[in-house]
């Protein structure tokens, strides 16, 4: 799993009908602040994130393993919303 800030949605009127009705997000992959560091990228969100959350992000062939992505076209899935993250025994990032 990677962790990744959500800094859009995008909308495709002309997609796979396997994705339709499915919400797309744009995210950036982010360092354990929440702070993004990575190049932009879809991903199909299975946990009504939104924009300025930080979200657990599994890509390749495990992108299809929720019930949601089961035989979707998706290489990159938002499967949970972070909360909190914490290293050794400090806290790096909490949701506001």
């Amino acid at each position: 799993m990677k962790l990744a800030l959500v800094i859009g949605s995008t909308i495709a009127t002309i997609k796979d009908e396997k994705l339709s009705g499915r919400k797309l997000l744009i995210v950036r992959e982010s360092d354990d602040t929440g702070k993004p560091v990575g190049n932009p990228f879809v991903a199909v969100d299975t946990v009504s994130a939104g924009t300025g959350d930080l979200v657990l992000v599994v890509t390749g062939s495990s992108a299809r393993y929720t019930d949601i992505t089961r035989d979707i076209p998706t290489d990159a899935t938002i499967v949970g919303v972070i909360d909190s993250l914490e290293q050794s025994g400090k806290v790096t990032f909490r949701k506001s």
